[in-house]
């Protein structure tokens, strides 16, 4: 008789046992993978929302950059750096996305379903 009937047969509160392990640990990863997944969502809309502003901001800048006949020191450099800052906030947010591991999704439950599958082909053959 195949181990794994017997098994079945015999003890299959261990069967229970391990089907309970093989849903913590899809839990557990399915949390962890949607932190980071929501992270990186927050961090796209901030990105995305700065780089708007920043152009609506530009926008504002050379309209009246363009209005004035004469700008003087203090608003030139005013006009630059208000666009700037949205921008150095939005490229920050897309360097901490890349700086995220791009570890896979489920790489313990894979690895576990890998060991699993051997150690039952190792049981059915012998």
């Amino acid at each position: 008789m195949s181990p794994l009937l017997y098994l079945i047969a015999t003890r299959p509160q261990l069967l229970v046992d391990h089907a309970e392990a093989y849903a913590d640990l899809a839990s557990a990863e399915v949390s962890h993978a949607s932190v980071i997944w929501k992270r990186r969502a927050k961090l796209g809309v901030v990105a995305i929302c700065s780089f708007v502003i920043a152009a609506i901001l530009a926008g504002v800048a050379a309209m009246i950059w363009a209005v004035l006949p004469v700008v003087s020191n203090q608003a030139l450099w005013t006009l630059i750096v208000t666009p700037i800052l949205p921008t150095g906030l939005g490229i920050g947010c897309l360097m901490a996305i890349k700086a995220q591991p791009q570890e896979g999704a489920f790489d313990a439950l894979r690895r576990q379903l890998k060991t699993d599958m051997s150690m039952l082909r190792e049981a059915t053959l012998s």
